[in-house]
């Protein structure tokens, strides 16, 4: 295995439980990939960004029961949208049938108005008609899908892109329609418990634990900062991989799960020339995202999480409330990007986390100007934070958090099984049917062992199926 984020941990464990000797190799001191950790100078333990998972992600809830960390995980069936006017809506279900389940949270929601309502319904109802799949769908991008079914600016800026450029991390003009669609069908529409939303209740990096022991119980290692330099290729075969320090290891069978733009600096040129599994991955772009972590003298929030309609911000999630442990309130401040000159200060009586997907405008901006408008823009949306005293804020930019799931980008994602004999493909940008998710890179990594197990004669299915149709929209699905 090369690579120990989710598609490459999923894929050694469910090997490893069929059996296998499984060898993992990860460049970096930590497992767990982008779902990462850190601890800060001062002490405090902050993710990379924010992950979140629905409940129609049923291979990653599979996964997490794998490793054992399905106890660390929270799950919400509220959420609470919020704007700079101070005004909250909330989405919840009903006992209706789906897709009516929220007709009555989203009939009263006052972020919107009757006309807004009226279009998205109308949208809504589209696609459940169409069992997730309208026929007017393919080859545009979600923005003029939207504006093709007749969808006012108010619902396209306070309903779809709030919910989509969040969970696809791409701009509406920039993202496949059925991928927009597809998360309206299966989190809203298909099932009533598709919209909740898991949190994890630890830092990230102690998710992961579970997955080392499952590897090692079965005979295998996972060796951290071991940075893979190359993968052999002899006769059409993958022969064995190569380190920096010369050395080279070979084994029956290659996982391969790193970032699509790392893979072909991986292999010989000559063959991702003659390869278009390969050379198409230049194809794909990334998508950024920045995560804004800020300390507070007071408690502001009591909700565990936010989304935020009409600003640069779209989520804001209170870290204090949502950890298990009372480490994630702010010891020090030493070396912080702060502001009203708190540097230092032992003072934080609350921790938010702010996420923005999509940053492109970000990017070139400095780690001060970020503080400084997240700091604003949570005043704005959260009235209590203009009493309290930023003691620190720090922003972690992810520049290439994922690839964009842009209009034709399907046609780049290469299949698990590659062209070359005993080298397989893991990573959320291979072909899962899913976008740039953990539940896509849980699904890769499923796919990947799969195929290896049916190469050596003993097929097993492993990916779990999708969370089933209920009420109407499973008559209206067929």
């Amino acid at each position: 295995m090369i690579g120990g984020g989710l598609a490459g941990l999923s894929a050694g464990v469910a090997l490893a439980e069929a059996g296998f000797r499984v060898r993992l190799y990860e460049k970096r001191p930590h497992l767990g990939g982008r779902a990462a950790s850190y601890v800060l100078p001062g002490g405090e333990h902050v993710d990379n960004c924010q992950h979140v998972t629905l409940g129609c992600c049923t291979n990653l809830a599979d996964f997490y029961c794998r490793v054992g960390a399905s106890g660390k995980i929270r799950y919400f069936d509220r959420l609470v949208f919020a704007d700079s006017a101070g005004r909250r809506g909330t989405m919840e279900a009903s006992s209706l049938a789906p897709p009516m389940h929220m007709a009555g949270s989203f009939a009263a929601f006052p972020l919107l108005d009757w006309r807004d309502k009226r279009a998205i319904a109308q949208a809504l109802v589209a696609i459940a008609r169409a069992g997730g799949r309208p026929d007017d769908a393919g080859g545009v991008n979600m923005l003029d899908w939207l504006r093709r079914r007749g969808q006012t600016e108010a619902a396209i800026s306070r309903f779809w892109g709030v919910v989509l450029v969040s969970a696809l991390d791409e701009e509406l003009s920039r993202t496949e329609a059925h991928y927009g669609i597809d998360v309206f069908w299966k989190a809203f529409l298909a099932n009533r418990s598709g919209y909740h939303v898991g949190i994890p209740s630890v830092p990230l990096g102690e998710l992961y634990g579970g997955c080392l022991a499952a590897i090692e119980r079965r005979g295998g290692e996972a060796r951290l900062r071991s940075a893979v330099r190359g993968i052999a290729i002899e006769d059409g075969h993958a022969a064995g991989v190569e380190f920096e320090n010369g050395a080279r290891e070979v084994a029956d069978h290659y996982v391969v799960a790193v970032p699509h733009d790392a893979l072909p600096s991986l292999l010989p040129a000559p063959v991702v020339e003659r390869h278009a599994e390969f050379r198409n991955l230049s194809r794909l772009r990334s998508s950024p995202i920045t995560g804004v972590h800020l300390w507070l003298d007071r408690e502001v929030m009591s909700e565990p999480f936010l989304t935020v309609v009409d600003r640069t911000t779209q989520w804001i999630f209170n870290k204090t409330l949502l950890s298990e442990s009372t480490g994630n309130v702010a010891s020090g401040a030493n070396g912080a990007h702060g502001a009203n000159g708190a540097n230092g200060v032992n003072a934080a009586r609350q921790y938010l986390q702010l996420v923005i997907s999509a940053s492109y405008d970000l990017i070139p901006r400095s780690r001060q100007e970020i503080v400084a408008l997240a700091w604003r823009e949570l005043c704005e949306v959260v009235p209590a934070a203009r009493e309290a005293r930023l003691v620190k804020g720090t922003v972690i930019k992810e520049t290439a958090a994922t690839f964009s799931p842009e209009p034709g980008c399907d046609r780049w994602r290469p299949a698990q099984s590659s062209p070359i004999a005993s080298l397989y493909l893991a990573g959320d940008w291979t072909a899962t049917g899913w976008p740039a998710t953990m539940e896509g890179a849980v699904r890769s990594g499923y796919l990947a062992a799969e195929a290896i197990l049916a190469a050596a004669g003993a097929p097993e299915r492993l990916l779990r199926p999708e969370l089933p149709t209920e009420g109407f929209s499973r008559w209206w699905a067929g």
